[in-house]
């Protein structure tokens, strides 16, 4: 691992966690894949081949640079550019929140993918009910932006997350809760600021 791709995984720890969910040569698609980076770390360490699918421009220039190959496609508008089971693993790393039509997205990524793999800032975290009990809207570093300038348009808890995959029939396979970068095992939806997951059609 170079000292490029340490940076990414202490930076973002949800990633560390995506990565290791990854087989060695799995077919990936990485939905809003910002400047390519974890699909580039994919393929370093699992020869794993991948997409992504980004719509900011600054961002697909970013991944032309990191030899990353990127569609430039509105997530919203769905995957119908992928055929059924196009992928083995299909990645929405903390974007979930930012997505308007959620339950979408999820049916989506499996039915274009045989696994989904998905990471959200947790919403039930002990720092954002008390920011929300003394009248505020929360922001902490999973949370950055102020109420007026969030591209957050869902926030979900962990429990929330859980019962729209049991409403939508979504197995859960795996599940991960960190705080900090470390796991989290006990209260994890009080003290738990990131869930990462991996999901199957039932």
């Amino acid at each position: 691992m170079n000292q490029e791709e340490r940076t990414l995984l202490e930076a973002r720890p949800d990633l560390a966690a995506i990565a290791q969910w990854v087989a060695p040569g799995a077919r990936v698609l990485d939905l809003g894949c910002g400047d390519g980076a974890l699909l580039r770390y994919l393929w370093d360490a699992r020869q794993a081949p991948g997409y992504g699918v980004e719509i900011e421009d600054e961002s697909v220039i970013a991944c032309v640079a990191n030899d990353v190959n990127v569609l430039q496609v509105d997530l919203e508008s769905g995957l119908s550019l992928f055929a059924d089971g196009s992928f083995d693993c299909v990645i929405l790393s903390q974007t979930l929140q930012a997505m308007r039509h959620t339950e979408g997205i999820l049916r989506e990524m499996l039915r274009v993918g045989r696994e989904a793999i998905v990471s959200f800032p947790n919403f039930g975290h002990w720092s954002a009910r008390l920011q929300v009990a003394l009248g505020r809207m929360p922001v902490s570093e999973t949370l950055p932006y102020e109420w007026y300038e969030t591209p957050n348009v869902h926030h979900c808890t962990i429990v929330d997350f859980e019962d729209l995959c049991r409403r939508i029939g979504i197995r859960i396979r795996e599940r991960l809760v960190l705080h900090e970068g470390r796991p989290v095992t006990l209260m994890p939806n009080f003290l738990g600021s990131i869930a990462v997951y991996r999901c199957t059609a039932r």
